[in-house]
């Protein structure tokens, strides 16, 4: 089935939703009513009820002691998958991210996410804004990292690419020591067989991606994808005359990006041999 055409993808969120609206109806209370009782907006309950807003645990120890619940809406939140606890304008990739045969990268203002260490994951997310606040972050931070089981996995073997803009390797994010520990752990990617790693060098005057990050993707059924991300906001494109236009445009981009080889030698560089 092509990825447009597949019926809407039911998530934790929805069936814990739907498990807080028959618990409020339960104990016979309207959702103005449980809004008021917990210090909320009725909009919020509404969003948690239809599956569109994520239930902190916090919340859901309130919800459970005031409806008398059990521990049933915290038991449920702790079951969430880490994927489920990403953004949702980002679950869309992280679904095909998974099980994609191939995938291709460019990014031009921080390490793309399967290539993050721990402590640069955590500095990237905790430069947003509006700030997040620590649950949040953690769970960020667990469900990137988690997404990295796909360079362990075997059977397929990935074939991934990744060109990243040199700049990304002199912004400090974390500070001096974060930026360091995660260049080295570049280097060690940059090893790995089925991965390439490239740098778009900043001196080169122009090249065929100025215009953004983009992700693409071939999945188990061979359909190839294409993903566009800004502030807040991702496509996933579908659409085989666009994807292909992307695919050039990637294609050129690896022709005028370092070589791997050209890469670690940076690499090193930077590294200084330690």
């Amino acid at each position: 089935m092509h990825p447009a055409n597949k019926p809407k993808r039911i998530t934790s969120w929805h069936v814990i939703g739907a498990q807080l609206s028959h618990f409020r109806k339960a104990a016979r209370l309207t959702q103005p009513a449980l809004a008021e009782a917990v210090g909320l907006h009725e909009d919020t309950i509404g969003s948690i009820e239809q599956g569109r807003r994520a239930l902190k645990i916090d919340l859901a120890e309130t919800l459970d002691e005031l409806l008398d619940t059990k521990g049933a809406l915290v038991v449920a939140v702790s079951k969430v998958p880490e994927r489920e606890k990403l953004p949702a304008f980002v679950q869309s990739l992280v679904e095909h991210e998974e099980e994609a045969l191939t995938l291709l990268s460019y990014q031009n203002q921080v390490v793309p996410g399967l290539l993050q260490t721990e402590q640069y994951a955590r500095a990237v997310f905790d430069c947003l804004y509006p700030p997040l606040d620590e649950q949040q972050a953690d769970e960020w931070v667990s469900a990137r990292l988690d997404r990295q089981k796909l360079l362990e996995r075997k059977k397929p073997r990935p074939m991934l690419n990744f060109v990243l803009e040199e700049v990304v390797l002199h912004r400090p994010i974390g500070g001096p020591g974060a930026l360091r520990d995660q260049i080295r752990h570049l280097r060690r990617c940059a090893e790995l067989p089925f991965l390439g790693l490239q740098i778009m060098p900043t001196t080169r005057a122009a090249h065929a991606s100025l215009d953004g990050p983009l992700i693409l993707l071939e999945t188990p059924d061979h359909d190839h994808l294409a993903y566009i991300e800004a502030q807040r906001i991702s496509f996933l494109v579908d659409d085989p005359d666009e994807v292909s236009v992307y695919e050039q445009k990637y294609g050129m981009l690896r022709s005028q990006a370092l070589t791997p080889e050209e890469t670690m030698s940076l690499l090193d560089d930077l590294l200084g041999g330690s």
